[in-house]
C-alpha cells in the first residue's frame, strides 16, 4: 500500500499537464490567443443564425467540436464570415438560381435557409443539391481558385434538377468542391 501513495502526485501532475496542453492546443487551433480582433474592431455579442447569443470567437459548449471548413454550408450558415454582397442571405433560391428552381424548392426558400437545412442526410437528393449548390455559389463569389464560376454553379444546379440521379451526382460534386476548398 505504501508503494501506491507516491504514485498519486505524479499521476495528478501528469493529468494536469495533459489538460493544460490540450487547452493551449485548442486555444491556438481556434485562433483565440489574441484578446482583440486583428482589424481593430472590439469584440461584441452577436445573435447567431441558430438563435444563440455569444461572441463570434466564443468557446464551444463542449470540448471537442466537429471541424467545419471555410467553404461548407455549415460555415456559411454560421455567420462566421460576411456573405458576398452580390447574394444576400435573404435572397430567394428561385431569384438566384432561376425560375426552374421554383417547381422544386418553392418561391420562399432563401439561400440562408438552404445552407441551414439538416434534412439532406438520407433525404431527398434535391435537398442536398440546393444545400451544397448554395454553398458552392457563395464560394464561387467569395473564394479565389474555387473550381466553379458562379454561372457554372447556377447552370449545373438547374441541369441537375431533371432527375434524382443527376441531382445525386451534382450534389456530390458540389460537396467535394466545398469540402476541399481553402
Amino acid at each position: 500500500m505504501d508503494s501506491q501513495a507516491p504514485l498519486r502526485p505524479p499521476l495528478a501532475f501528469a493529468c494536469f499537464i495533459f489538460l493544460c496542453s490540450s487547452i493551449c492546443a485548442a486555444n491556438g487551433m481556434y485562433d483565440r490567443v489574441g484578446a482583440a480582433a486583428s482589424d481593430g474592431e472590439s469584440r461584441r455579442m452577436r445573435l447567431h443564425t441558430d438563435g444563440s447569443r455569444g461572441d463570434a470567437h466564443a468557446w464551444p459548449g463542449y470540448l471537442y467540436t466537429r471541424a467545419v471548413g471555410r467553404c461548407t454550408p455549415q460555415f456559411w450558415s454560421s455567420g462566421a464570415e460576411p456573405w458576398p454582397n452580390i447574394v444576400p442571405q435573404e435572397a430567394a433560391v428561385a431569384k438566384v438560381f432561376g425560375s426552374r428552381s421554383v417547381e422544386r424548392y418553392g418561391p420562399r426558400l432563401t439561400l440562408l435557409e438552404a445552407t441551414m437545412r439538416t434534412d439532406d442526410a438520407g433525404g431527398s437528393a434535391f435537398v442536398k443539391l440546393v444545400k451544397q449548390g448554395s454553398a458552392a455559389l457563395l464560394n464561387a463569389y467569395a473564394r479565389r481558385g474555387f473550381p466553379f464560376d458562379s454561372w457554372e454553379v447556377k447552370a449545373l444546379l438547374l441541369e441537375a434538377l431533371v432527375s434524382e440521379e443527376a441531382a445525386v451526382v451534382q450534389a456530390e460534386r458540389f460537396e467535394q468542391a466545398n469540402e476541399s476548398c481553402v
